[in-house]
C-alpha cells in the first residue's frame, strides 16, 4: 500500500465511522468530521515530496492489482501533475467545509457530515483512477452523496434542484459508460495507460466517424459536469439550493471533475476527434463565457451571480484546453485550481452573510462595510481575485489561457477577453450594493463581523490567492511537465488535422 491509496480509502473508513457516533451527540460527529478531514489533509500533503524533492517524469505512487477478473477490472491508481494539485484541493477544502458547517446544519448532523467525507472519497477516487470502470465508478459515487447534501440540507426548491443534478448528471454519465464499454471491447481491457499506449503505437485505430461518436460520449459528459453552455442550466438551480459546504464542494472541486475529464480522457484517447472538434468546442466555450457574464450582470440573487459567474470562468478553461498549446493547456489547469479556491471563498462569504442575514438577495443587504469592516475587506480581496487582479490567482490562469488561444486563434480572444471586462462589471457591482451606502437598521443588527471560526476557515484560501498569485512557480512546473506529455500524445493527429483543412 502507498501513501495514495492511503490517502483515498481514509475517507472511506471516516465515512463508516462517523454512521457509528450516536446521533444524540451532534459535537462528537462535528469533532469528528473536523478530525478526520484534517487528518486526511495532512497525510496529502505527503504527496508532494517527489515534485519538490525531484523532478518525476512518471506515475508516483501508482498501485496496479486485480480486483475483477472478468472482465479484467483492475484497481489502478497513480499520480501525475496534473491529478496532484486536484487531490489536494479536495483533502483542503473538507475540512474548511466541516468548519463552514459547524452552526449552519442543525438537524441530520451525523449525516451530513458523513456524506462530506464520503463525497471527499469519490473526488480523490476520480483523480487518480487510471482503470476507466474503476474511474466510472469513483465518478458515480461522487454524484451520491452530492445529491443527498442538496436534496436534505438546501433550501426550499432542494427537491427539484437535487434531481435536476442528478439527471443532468445520469445522462452524461449512461452516454460515457457506452463509449467505456466500445473502447473495451475494442482495447481488451480497461486500463487506461495500457489503452493510451496501443493508440500511441497504432495497435488501436478507430475509424473518423466511430472516433467522433467516442469523443462525444465522453466530451458530453464532462461538458454536463463543467458545465458547458448550454449544458448549464442545473448549475445555478444547484448552487443556489445547496448548503454553503455544498456550494464549495460543487464550485471548487466538483466542476473539475469535467475539465479533469477533458484533459485526461478526451485529449489522449480521441485525439482526432478533439483537433477536428476544436472550433466548435471553442465557440462554445467563447459563448459560456459571455453568456455566463452577461446574466451574472443582472442576477439580484448574490448565490446565482457566483453559479453564472463559474460557467464564465469554467469557459475559459475550456477554451485553454482546446487550444491545443502548451500555455492554454497550462493556464487551463492552473486556472481550475484558481477558480476552485477564489469560487469556493465567495460561496463561503456569502454562505456567512446569509447566516446572519437569512436572504440572498442583494437588495437585502447595503452598507455591510460598517458593521462588518473584516468581512467586508476579506469579501474585497476575495472579489479582486475572483476578477483577475494582477498578483492575485486568477490573473495568472486567465493570462496564460488568453495568450494560448491567440496562438491558436486570435479572434477567440478577442470575444474571450470581453468576459474579463464583464467579470469586473458584474463582481464590482456586487460588492457595491451589499457593502457601500448607509446600512440600515435590520443590516447593522444582525451584520455581526467574522468570528475566530470563520477566520479559521476563509484565512487559508486568502493565503493562497496571494501565494498562487505571487509563486506560480510552486505548482505551475508539475502541471507544465504532464500537459507536455499530453500534448505530445496529441501531436501526429493534429498534423493529420491541419492537413485535412
Amino acid at each position: 500500500m502507498t501513501l495514495l491509496d492511503l490517502v483515498l480509502f481514509l475517507p472511506l473508513i471516516g465515512f463508516l465511522l462517523l454512521l457509528l457516533v450516536p446521533k444524540n451527540n451532534p459535537q462528537a460527529s462535528r469533532m469528528g468530521a473536523l478530525i478526520i478531514s484534517l487528518l486526511i489533509f495532512v497525510a496529502s500533503l505527503g504527496l508532494l515530496a517527489p515534485y519538490w524533492f525531484a523532478s518525476p517524469t512518471g506515475l508516483q505512487f501508482e498501485t496496479s492489482v486485480s480486483w475483477i477478473d472478468y472482465p479484467p477490472i483492475r484497481y489502478h491508481v497513480g499520480l501525475d501533475g496534473l491529478s496532484l494539485w486536484l487531490v489536494l484541493l479536495s483533502t483542503l477544502l473538507t475540512p474548511i467545509c466541516v468548519l463552514v458547517s459547524w452552526k449552519s446544519i442543525d438537524h441530520r448532523i451525523k449525516e451530513f457530515f458523513a456524506f462530506l467525507i464520503l463525497l471527499e472519497f469519490g473526488l480523490i477516487g476520480v483523480f487518480i483512477a487510471l482503470d476507466l470502470f474503476l474511474f466510472f465508478t469513483f465518478w458515480e459515487i461522487s454524484l451520491v452523496p452530492m445529491y443527498f447534501l442538496i436534496g436534505i440540507w438546501g433550501h426550499e426548491r432542494r427537491i427539484y434542484a437535487a434531481v435536476k443534478f442528478f439527471l443532468y448528471t445520469m445522462v452524461g454519465s449512461m452516454l460515457m459508460l457506452t463509449a467505456i464499454i466500445y473502447l473495451y471491447n475494442k482495447a481488451g481491457t480497461f486500463d487506461y495507460s495500457d489503452i493510451v499506449s496501443q493508440i500511441q503505437t497504432g495497435r488501436l485505430t478507430f475509424d473518423p466517424h466511430i472516433q467522433m461518436l467516442l469523443f462525444l460520449g465522453f466530451f458530453i459528459a464532462f461538458a454536463i459536469k463543467v458545465p458547458l453552455f448550454p449544458l448549464h442550466t442545473w448549475l445555478p438551480d444547484a448552487h443556489v439550493e445547496a448548503p454553503t459546504a455544498g456550494s464549495i464542494m460543487l464550485a471548487s472541486v466538483m466542476l473539475k471533475m469535467g475539465t479533469y475529464g477533458l484533459v485526461r480522457y478526451c485529449l489522449p484517447l480521441f485525439p482526432g476527434a478533439a483537433h477536428a472538434s476544436a472550433p466548435w468546442v471553442a465557440g462554445l466555450a467563447i459563448c459560456g463565457i459571455l453568456y455566463g457574464a452577461l446574466v451574472a450582470l443582472v442576477q439580484p440573487n448574490m448565490k446565482k451571480l457566483v453559479a453564472y459567474s463559474s460557467v464564465s470562468h469554467l469557459g475559459f478553461v475550456v477554451l485553454g484546453i482546446f487550444s491545443f498549446t502548451q500555455q492554454g493547456l497550462d493556464g487551463a489547469v492552473y486556472q481550475m485550481l484558481n477558480h476552485g479556491i477564489s469560487t469556493g471563498a465567495l460561496f463561503m462569504l456569502v454562505g456567512f452573510m446569509y447566516e446572519r442575514r437569512h436572504s440572498l438577495e442583494i437588495a437585502a443587504y447595503g452598507g455591510v462595510a460598517t458593521p462588518a469592516p473584516q468581512l467586508a475587506t476579506v469579501f474585497l480581496i476575495t472579489t479582486l481575485a475572483s476578477i483577475g487582479l494582477p498578483v492575485l490567482n486568477n490573473f495568472i490562469g486567465e493570462y496564460l489561457v488568453l495568450q494560448g488561444a491567440a496562438q491558436a486563434n486570435f479572434t477567440w480572444v478577442v470575444f474571450a477577453a470581453l468576459g474579463v471586462i464583464f467579470s469586473a462589471c458584474y463582481m464590482l457591482w456586487l460588492y457595491q450594493r451589499a457593502f457601500y451606502g448607509k446600512a440600515s437598521e435590520s443590516v447593522s443588527h444582525h451584520m455581526t463581523d467574522l468570528g475566530g471560526r470563520e477566520w479559521a476557515a476563509i484565512l487559508p484560501l486568502l493565503i493562497l490567492m496571494v501565494w498562487m498569485g505571487t509563486f506560480t512557480q510552486t505548482f505551475l512546473p508539475s502541471i507544465s511537465a504532464q500537459n507536455a506529455r499530453i500534448l505530445q500524445q496529441t501531436q501526429p493527429a493534429r498534423a493529420l488535422a491541419e492537413a485535412n483543412r
